[in-house]
């Protein structure tokens, strides 16, 4: 368990802790991925459909919100015709980038220990 500046403990394993919703949105696949894309810098929703090979505009569009909502990534609408959209990393997105980056670097490294992995889907 941890405590908080506010004197209140958190456990991951506890049902009721709120870190399970952000262990959740981190665990997500999709959210691990939009995140180190946006590592490069901001990008427009159709880069981040292009660089997430396989996601579909629907799971996309609501894997940004939700970063978007707990204060990881910054949405800006450029007043253009068309609409123009870039998503940004703020400074928590740029703090959970490092765990994820270590995570995707190590499934990488590692993938070759995992049969099951290497069969096509």
């Amino acid at each position: 368990m941890t405590t908080t500046s506010c004197g209140r403990e958190h456990d991951v394993y506890d049902a009721s802790c709120p870190c399970r919703q952000v262990l959740d949105l981190l665990a997500n696949k999709w959210s691990a991925l939009a995140l180190g894309a946006l590592e490069d810098g901001p990008r427009r929703f159709g880069a981040l459909r292009d660089r997430l090979d396989g996601v579909s505009p629907k799971v996309l569009t609501a894997t940004l919100r939700r970063l978007e909502d707990q204060g990881l990534i910054t949405r800006t609408v450029y007043p253009a015709v068309p609409l123009h959209v870039e998503y940004e990393l703020t400074p928590l997105g740029w703090d959970a980038c490092k765990p994820l980056a270590a995570l995707r670097e190590w499934v990488v490294a590692n993938i070759e220990r995992f049969p099951a992995a290497l069969q096509p889907s």
